[in-house]
């Protein structure tokens, strides 16, 4: 970690060359015949103060080396840290090159501007955590409460969360019932359009690929075991999802393909494409379980001359722009709302708990939904046509 100074001036030194001390609210109220209050004020409710007096006071703390209240003592005065914790289980910079979690936080942040707040993120990764990492990470983070986003169920930063009993929001999964509040879509629901496509449309030697779906990581095939025991319930429901809408059109579960991938980028994507495409040549069509699995089933299509849709029907889910630009038939879901929804619920569960101020005496807050479930649509695409023999 580095340290940085609160104060970007270079410190003041007194006659004898050794560093001057700080002012302080004391020292800078003495020094223009004022109230420590009065100097307060022009940091912490400005509008109480004259425009003039205000400047008069900023001056005299940059001259004498004040940078302003200590924000840790400000959070034990009000009791609030002014910031909310985003637990995500994947690389930090997954959050900002995954467009489906980007456009998430993107819809935290809108919200986070409403509750006059910062938000910070915390990246427990895709692997097993050793032991003592979870609580240490979480239990360090000075924030007002959590959106947790997108773990496993058995994930021990997710149990470490709920032990702190702060204010918590879950987020896409897990989607069964840990007592706090939930927001997300129906996946199982929401692949069927996509999947009943290809049904439609007379595919039925069809396989899938999927991004992890458990903490355990798996690159390979998916056996009918990992799948029932999967403890990331968004891609197991989407999964599971489109081999019922198979099942229906007479399609054995056995004889449908599902390949796996742990981490979910260009490289995992391709790699998967190729391990499906590669392994079972009689394959017509491609359901993916998110928009850029599909994108490396294209890429992959197009660098081994298969046309897309003539010889090879491909669907994906998550809506992104990238997708959408190529024609995908793809699943849209709102990923800005999900970040958006959570983050008002979060503010809700906040302000509910909060203990009233002189400056917010009393607030009213609407009691949020226990569990909000999102619509999705389907977009139908340019990447379905008729099956062919390849």
């Amino acid at each position: 970690m580095v340290a940085v100074n609160r104060s970007s001036s270079p410190r003041r030194q007194n006659a004898t060359g050794r560093p001057a001390r700080r002012g302080t609210l004391a020292s800078i109220a003495a020094e223009l015949g004022v109230s420590r209050t009065t100097v307060s004020n022009a940091y912490n409710r400005p509008e109480q103060l004259s425009v003039e007096l205000r400047e008069k006071i900023m001056r005299t703390a940059e001259r004498m080396g004040y940078a302003g209240p200590d924000p840790m003592a400000r959070s034990l005065r009000t009791r609030r840290a002014g910031a909310i914790g985003v637990l995500l289980t994947d690389d930090m910079t997954y959050a900002f090159e995954d467009q489906a979690s980007l456009e998430f936080m993107s819809g935290v942040s809108e919200a986070c501007v409403g509750m006059d707040t910062s938000m910070l993120l915390i990246p427990a990764g895709a692997e097993t955590a050793e032991e003592d990492r979870p609580a240490a990470l979480v239990n360090q983070a000075v924030v007002d409460g959590f959106i947790v986003y997108s773990v496993a169920a058995d994930d021990p930063f997710l149990a470490s969360v709920t032990n702190r009993n702060v204010p918590t929001v879950i987020c896409d999964q897990p989607a069964d019932d840990h007592g706090v509040n939930f927001v997300g879509i129906d996946d199982r629901e929401s692949i069927r359009p996509a999947a009943r496509a290809l049904v439609d449309a007379g595919h039925r030697r069809i396989g899938v690929l999927c991004i992890r779906l458990d903490r355990r990581p798996n690159n390979g095939p998916v056996s009918a075991g990992r799948l029932a025991d999967a403890q990331m319930h968004v891609q197991k429901g989407r999964v599971l999802g489109a081999l019922a809408v198979l099942e229906e059109a007479g399609v054995d579960r056995s004889d449908v393909p599902v390949i796996e991938r742990h981490l979910n980028n260009p490289d995992t994507a391709r790699s998967a494409a190729a391990e499906l495409l590669e392994n079972h040549p009689d394959l017509t069509a491609v359901i993916c379980t998110t928009d850029s699995q599909a994108l490396g089933v294209l890429d992959y299509a197009e660098d081994n001359g298969i046309d897309v849709p003539g010889d090879l029907s491909v669907v994906g889910f998550d809506g992104i722009a990238r997708a959408r630009d190529r024609g995908l038939a793809t699943v849209e879901q709102p990923n800005r709302e999900k970040g958006f929804t959570s983050g008002n619920v979060l503010a809700a569960l906040i302000g509910r708990n909060s203990e009233p101020t002189r400056r917010q005496p009393t607030m009213a807050w609407a009691e949020p939904e226990q569990r909000i479930i999102l619509p999705t649509r389907f977009l139908p695409g340019r990447t379905i046509g008729p099956p062919a023999a390849r």
